[in-house]
């Protein structure tokens, strides 16, 4: 199991679950594809993107089942990122937990894979 990680804000969340599906947030929207990140990339996404911002939910999905619509493209420094262009499912997230902001950044449960 290939685990990546999806950031979003409470509000983005929200809709996201009432829904029960969703393109994304607004850069996703704007890109045409949701972003995703690896465990070795998403604290650096959380730094560089969501600086500062409580409210946070991190989830959680096994890249190998979300089959050909999800692609690894070169993105930040020439790494590659997992970007799905479909909508994201509820059920293909494993668990979203909250993404508390502490006095150094964000606090990332242990172990993300």
């Amino acid at each position: 199991m290939t685990l990546i990680y999806k950031l979003f804000r409470a509000p983005e969340y929200a809709s996201f679950t009432a829904a029960g599906e969703t393109l994304g947030a607004p850069v996703d929207l704007q890109d045409g594809y949701i972003h995703f990140s690896t465990a070795a990339q998403v604290g650096e996404t959380a730094a560089k993107h969501f600086a500062g911002e409580d409210g946070l939910m991190l989830l959680a999905l096994d890249a190998d089942r979300l089959g050909a619509d999800l692609r690894w493209e070169p993105s930040r420094g020439g790494q590659l990122f997992p970007h799905l262009y479909r909508s994201l499912r509820s059920e293909d997230v494993l668990w979203a937990k909250p993404l508390p902001l502490g006095p150094d950044g964000h606090v990332f449960p242990d172990n993300l894979g």
